[in-house]
C-alpha cells in the first residue's frame, strides 16, 4: 500500500470511528455515563477506553457491571465497523455474552477486541444471507494483562 493509500485508509477509519461514537452517544445512552470513547482502530483491532472515575465501585476498583457493558459494547462496535467497511447494512444484537474476571481494574479502563477473521459471516451477508452469527472476544487490559475476558456472540440481521 502506498503512503497516500495508507493515509486515505487511515482517514476513512477515523471517520468511521467518529460516526460510531456519535451513534453511541445518541442511540446508546449508557455510553455517556460510562465515559466510553474509541482510542484507536486499525481495521482489525479496536481499542476502547472509559473513564475510571465514572465506573468505580465501593472497593475503589472498576465496577464489574461496567466492565461487562463496555466489553459487550466493544465487541458490538467491532462488528459494526466491519459491516461498515464491507458496505453491509444490518442490525447487530448481542445474542450471548460471558465474562470472566481475572483481576481487579484499579486505574485506566482499556479494552481490546481483535477481529478474529469472521470473514465467512461477512461473505455470507454479502452473498445475500439475511442473518449471520459472529463470535468475538473483548479483553479488559490492566498492566499489559487481561483483567477480564468477554466472549460474545453477536447476531447480524441484514
Amino acid at each position: 500500500m502506498s503512503p497516500s493509500q495508507s493515509h486515505v485508509k487511515h482517514q476513512r477509519l477515523q471517520a468511521l470511528c467518529a460516526s460510531l461514537e456519535q451513534t453511541w452517544y445518541e442511540k446508546i445512552p449508557i455510553t455517556n455515563a460510562l465515559g466510553a470513547r474509541i482510542e484507536s482502530f486499525d481495521g482489525t483491532r479496536l481499542c476502547v477506553a472509559a473513564d475510571f472515575e465514572a465506573n468505580i465501585n465501593l472497593h475503589g476498583t472498576a465496577f464489574a457491571g461496567s466492565l461487562y457493558a463496555l466489553s459487550a459494547l466493544c465487541g458490538w462496535s467491532a462488528v459494526h465497523l466491519q459491516l461498515e467497511i464491507a458496505g453491509i447494512k444490518g442490525s447487530i444484537v448481542l445474542a450471548e455474552g460471558n465474562i470472566r474476571y481475572a483481576a481487579p481494574v484499579r486505574d485506566a479502563i482499556n479494552l481490546v477486541c481483535d477481529w478474529s477473521g469472521e470473514t465467512r459471516a461477512i461473505e455470507s451477508l454479502r452473498a445475500g444471507e439475511k442473518k449471520a452469527r459472529i463470535a468475538l472476544t473483548a479483553r479488559v487490559m490492566q498492566n499489559g494483562e487481561a483483567a477480564a475476558v468477554f466472549e460474545g456472540r453477536y447476531a447480524v440481521l441484514a
